[in-house]
């Protein structure tokens, strides 16, 4: 130990190579004795102790003015934090503004000091200008501004879709293998695996699928097939009676949680992965209200809906039953799947992919359903997860990995690092493909970057030994498509007899691979004024997408000047491909069957604990243990 400052109040001291002030209040001294420091603290009872982002190769002059910069603010402590945000649907940008409460024990500021994660400060809006030191931390560089009362972000919204368009469907060929790939889930379009929350969900979420691509390729007979499906099993789920012991939800008061039964993976006595239990079913009842609108309303259906958003996610400061924004982590900008949260390396998430299937599900609820408040928290969270993933997840920009660690994507995050692991196997085309599923039109964001597509799915290929992935070909090649449509197609002809993943279907892969193909990689360089719209770019020529799936014509506005109209049910596409699909609403979809009338808000009852019951380890890949990081070394 180092002591390189006595003055005063002030006291500075190195311990491993770290910098630490300890402030005093006004008119105390420090009293040093070897490795003891104690004060009167002039009668008062409080201190503070900070931090430096210092090296130790940092110069004293540079250490004492970062010790200075932060005494005008040490005896300001934190009182209270809040988040608002705005989405801007004209720019397609999202500002979001961190909000600090400080109470002045001394002096007149009334700022703090804050350190800002890689996800904020590349899209720091307000707030003033970042020190040129950084922090080192598990999740890279950490940026900090001084004498803050607030920040901001601001980050641009790229949009989602229903699904991708059918543009290279519509004759020929393709067309009949499409048809026959989607009469062969006629029967049985959720195929589902098992009967609690999970499963149920990932079979809803597959019927889905297969019903937005049918209406888009006018297969009425299987649109009608998947929608009548989905409609019974959510109406199933939704209806609770007396007696019944399965197949419903119920309200938890004591911890103001929504449980479904029958339970998975600690759903309900952890209170695990709610978001990603819940979003499959909120993405399926958005496709199923743009066909039946009036099972979908506040009155009917659309009230279940709601309180499964409200449960995960609530969006309302002011509902009581729910605490706001649950599993989203309002800092850290993204979810995090455990509900107790105790391990020894924090909380953890693993399928970063389904927390956005989630926000996505919110924004097509709210599109479809008019509520813009549901549709907003949706942008917000997908936006600012998308930034999350993209440097915590993916490490797109090479500044959040350690040194040594080789892997260009881990399976999971934790509070204090991450791991090329999962809970479930130690394969890497599931620890990296974990991050992948479900392939919808809302996880356009995975092809933001082209370029790193093709090394991630080349750096499975080569952790696996192989050259074709060995299990979840169908997820890989819908992945690669988004950096390489033509490669991803080839692929898929030689290994079209492929077994699809329990929440893929055949026709889905052909339809997302084969009209990626056909439109390119995601062009990032241009937004939209509506939510549900994408632009993809191939040898030069863009395809603009648009879709609307409420009854009223409208018309979307491109940022570099294209206008798109789309009627009502319609999804639309101009330039490099023009085309026009879809058939809701407006009388052309399924008449719906007739709707018993639902129990108004869930039986309250006491049925959650939260004892965290054994968890399996995280299993690494190659057979071995897995890896977590610490932090990345340097400044």
């Amino acid at each position: 130990m180092d002591v390189w400052s006595h003055s005063g109040p002030t006291l500075g001291y190195s311990v491993d190579g770290h910098d630490y002030v300890a402030f005093a209040p006004a008119g105390a001294t420090w009293s040093v004795n070897g490795s003891t420091f104690t004060s009167s603290l002039a009668g008062k009872d409080y201190f503070s102790v900070a931090v430096l982002p210092t090296t130790p190769s940092t110069s004293a002059a540079d250490r004492t003015a970062l010790a200075e910069a932060y005494a005008e603010y040490a005896h300001d402590p934190v009182t209270g934090t809040a988040v608002s945000y705005r989405y801007d649907e004209a720019k397609s940008t999202v500002t979001t503004t961190y909000r600090f409460t400080t109470d002045a024990l001394e002096g007149s500021a009334t700022g703090t000091v804050a350190a800002l994660l890689p996800h904020q400060w590349r899209h720091l809006s307000g707030g003033g200008s970042p020190l040129p030191r950084t922090y080192v931390s598990s999740r890279g560089p950490l940026k900090v501004l001084t004498g803050v009362t607030s920040f901001s972000t601001t980050m641009d919204f790229h949009g989602v879709l229903p699904e991708i368009p059918a543009v290279a469907d519509s004759s020929g060929a393709d067309a009949a293998t499409l048809r026959d790939y989607l009469n062969a889930e006629k029967a049985d379009p959720t195929r589902q695996v098992s009967d609690d929350t999970y499963w149920t969900g990932k079979g809803l979420g597959r019927a889905a699928r297969l019903a937005e691509i049918a209406d888009q390729t006018g297969d009425t007979e299987v649109r009608d097939a998947a929608l009548s499906a989905i409609r019974s099993k959510l109406t199933d789920w939704f209806t609770a009676s007396p007696g019944k012991t399965g197949h419903q939800f119920y309200y938890d008061r004591k911890w103001g949680t929504l449980i479904g039964y029958p339970a998975s993976y600690g759903s309900d006595q952890e209170l695990n992965d709610h978001h990603f239990h819940y979003g499959y079913y909120i993405a399926a009842a958005a496709t199923l209200a743009k066909f039946d609108p009036t099972w979908a309303d506040a009155d009917h259906y659309g009230g279940m809906v709601d309180l499964l958003i409200r449960d995960a996610d609530n969006y309302d400061r002011s509902d009581g039953r729910f605490p706001f924004l649950r599993d989203f982590d309002i800092y850290a900008g993204h979810d995090w799947a455990s509900g107790h949260g105790s391990f020894a390396a924090g909380n953890n998430q693993e399928s970063s992919s389904e927390g956005m299937n989630f926000d996505n599900a919110l924004i097509q609820w709210g599109v479809a359903t008019g509520n813009k408040a549901v549709r907003d928290a949706g942008i917000y969270m997908y936006t600012t997860q998308a930034a999350a993933i993209e440097d915590y997840w993916f490490d797109v920009h090479d500044q959040v990995y350690p040194e040594g660690f080789q892997h260009k994507e881990v399976g999971m995050v934790w509070s204090n690092g991450g791991a090329y692991s999962t809970w479930f196997s130690s394969a890497p085309e599931q620890i990296q493909g974990i991050n992948l599923l479900p392939v919808t039109g809302g996880h356009l964001y995975l092809g933001d970057n082209p370029a790193y597509v093709r090394a991630n799915y080349q750096e499975m290929l080569d952790q696996a030994g192989r050259t074709q992935p060995g299990i979840w070909p169908d997820i890989w090649y819908e992945y690669r498509a988004l950096g390489d449509g033509d490669a991803a197609l080839a692929d898929f002809r030689a290994h079209s007899s492929l077994t699809s993943e329990e929440g893929e279907s055949k026709a889905h892969t052909f339809h997302w691979i084969r009209n990626l193909a056909a439109l390119g990689t995601v062009d990032t360089g241009v937004t939209a004024d509506s939510p549900l719209s994408a632009v993809f770019v191939k040898g030069g020529d863009r395809t603009y997408v648009a879709a609307n799936t409420t009854a009223t014509d409208s018309t979307v506005h491109f940022s570099d000047g294209t206008t798109v109209r789309v009627p009502a049910g319609k999804t639309v596409t101009t330039g490099a491909y023009t085309w026009s699909g879809g058939s809701a609403p407006g009388g052309t979809g399924p008449t719906p069957t007739p709707t018993a009338s639902p129990t108004p808000t869930p039986t309250p009852t006491d049925t959650a604990t939260t004892s965290p019951s054994p968890t399996p380890s995280p299993t690494g890949g190659s057979g071995s243990s897995p890896t977590l990081y610490p932090g990345r070394t340097g400044h």
